[in-house]
């Protein structure tokens, strides 16, 4: 056996258990929904997702984003400002190429159910109390069952200014960086709660294809080079090895073949403060790149957490070919810097149905028995 272990992880979200759907889509229908009882079932949600993310080995867990309707969406509930209308068609540049493919994507009851609506007063933090719940009940969890490595993912400043639209905020630029302010709290509660903090910014890859398809490249790049200087000021006061941030290029399946190669934003992402950063391996679009970041090289103050498990398909990776892709991303990063994870999460907004749940933890479980085979060949 080695001393050492590549440590496995994912990357935010996990099926929600089904009676919890049901009370968080009446809840987001307007339906009268007994406060207490949604509570109460999160709690106990946040309990069973700890106890099988360690039955699946996983070596940092969370709360799979129990309390949350959605990755980006969930800000509404806690900050002010946003009471304008919701975007109801988000356009993906690849989705309009294959208009049967967006019928899909559309036809998914957790993207029907999302709500994003346009700001039009000051944001500023309205529930304190949110945040803290949800660290309380993570961290009690998982001190249940003996476990320490926590993290709690959170909506960065530029993937909420792309969901939500500016009508208040004389610049785009402004507007980030109010969020950015507010979202601050939010941060500094999951540090203190000793969680590593991920801040999701899909709006670094993702924003190329989607909100932002319309600009240059270089326009593009001028653009989430402001998102990672708000994402910064934002998290000023946490340590850098404290945080981790999620490059993604939408967790939809969508041909894709508009994705922006991450050799053109990369120097940017490593601009951003946080020391890991997760992005995509796995699938068909992004299972190549690991040359390209071999070939340009990762700065020797940065961890990397490429997905070597894909969220959108039923089939469950063998573990071997987890521990094949990992010796891969080894040639790129020593194997001291590197992470094992999942390309996106498991059900971005609830009640996402792409993918089977119980086979979501079964490909947790191949993810961690990948990282101890890697473990053992690369620290032989």
């Amino acid at each position: 056996m080695t001393s050492h272990l590549i440590p496995s992880t994912h990357t935010g979200s996990l099926p929600r258990p089904d009676d919890l759907i049901q009370l968080m889509w009446a809840m987001g229908d307007g339906i009268p929904v007994d406060k207490n009882a949604l509570e109460e079932r999160v709690s106990s949600a946040i309990v069973e997702i700890v106890n099988k993310q360690v039955a699946a080995g996983v070596t940092i867990i969370n709360d799979g984003e129990m309390s949350k309707p959605s990755y980006a969406t969930y800000v509404k509930d806690r900050l002010s400002g946003f009471a304008g209308e919701s975007i109801q068609n988000y356009f993906f540049e690849d989705l309009v190429d294959y208009p049967r493919s967006a019928e899909a994507v559309a036809g998914n009851p957790g993207r029907r159910k999302r709500s994003a609506p346009a700001c039009t007063s000051p944001i500023e933090v309205i529930d304190r109390t949110a945040a803290v719940k949800d660290m309380t009940e993570l961290s009690a969890a998982a001190r249940a069952v003996g476990h320490q490595q926590i993290f709690t993912s959170a909506a960065s400043p530029g993937v909420v200014s792309l969901f939500f639209g500016n009508e208040y905020y004389p610049t785009q630029e402004e507007y980030v960086f109010a969020i950015a302010e507010a979202m601050r709290f939010e941060y500094e509660a999951i540090a203190a709660a000793g969680a590593v903090v991920q801040v999701d910014c899909p709006d670094l890859a993702m924003g190329r294809h989607s909100a932002y398809a319309h600009m240059s490249l270089e326009g593009f790049r001028a653009t989430i080079s402001m998102h990672v200087e708000a994402l910064n000021h934002a998290v000023r006061n946490i340590p850098a090895e404290q945080l981790r941030m999620h490059l993604c290029w939408g967790n939809y399946p969508g041909p894709h073949h508009h994705d922006v190669p991450i050799n053109d934003i990369i120097d940017i992402v490593w601009k951003a403060k946080p020391q890991t950063v997760l992005f995509e391996g796995a699938n068909p679009r992004h299972a190549h790149e690991w040359y390209a970041l071999k070939e340009s090289g990762v700065p020797k103050d940065k961890f990397i957490c490429p997905g070597v498990i894909e969220p959108q398909s039923n089939y469950i990776e063998h573990p071997e070919l987890v521990a094949q892709r990992l010796e891969r991303w080894a040639e790129v990063v020593d194997p001291e810097r590197l992470l094992g994870g999942v390309d996106c999460g498991f059900s971005v907004h609830v009640g996402t149905t792409t993918i089977d749940p119980d086979v979501a933890f079964a490909k947790l479980a191949a993810l961690s028995q990948g990282c101890e085979i890697a473990s053992r060949r690369l620290f032989a």
